[in-house]
């Protein structure tokens, strides 16, 4: 892909690695699903979504309170770039960076199609609130909070 028709959305004509830090932001649909606690099985690895939110999730907006310091605050917070977006498997199939990684482009839902927010939770797409927090989930209790895979692991024939 590249710049060539400017009646076009950006996302229809760039590779992700060719956005603006504001075009490539402006990705994120908001549905709050990174910011959830994955448990990744070590021999198989799948990896299995809880309903357990990071400490600086923000419910009422369904964002990071910190944004810009994450990466300080939470130990393991990954940052997304267009460097490695194709090595998270881990990432909703939804994931507007993934979707695009993939060659799907954006869903319907999305709001940069939709031109509203709250299209995502319509479409199902977001959190279900309300989630747990993570400091009030003790660690030998956070199994039980398991809600879904999220990833198959390794093939077993492997």
């Amino acid at each position: 892909m590249s710049a060539t028709d400017p009646s076009l959305p950006f996302w229809e004509t760039k590779r992700l690695d060719e956005m603006s830090e504001a075009e490539w932001e402006s990705l994120c649909d908001g549905c709050g699903k990174c910011c959830l606690l994955l448990l990744e099985d070590a021999d198989s690895g799948d990896v299995w979504e809880t309903d357990i939110a990071c400490k600086l999730f923000d419910q009422s907006c369904r964002r990071c309170s910190d944004y810009e310091h994450r990466h300080r605050r939470v130990r393991g917070c990954v940052k997304l770039s267009p460097d490695h977006i194709e090595e998270l498997h881990w990432m909703p199939e939804s994931c507007a960076y993934r979707r695009l990684a993939e060659g799907r482009g954006l869903a319907d839902w999305h709001p940069l199609v939709s031109g509203e927010q709250a299209s995502v939770a319509r479409a199902g797409k977001a959190v279900r609130l309300p989630l747990a927090r993570e400091q009030d989930v003790r660690a030998r209790d956070v199994e039980d909070h398991v809600v879904g895979r999220r990833v198959s692991g390794k093939d077993p024939r492997d």
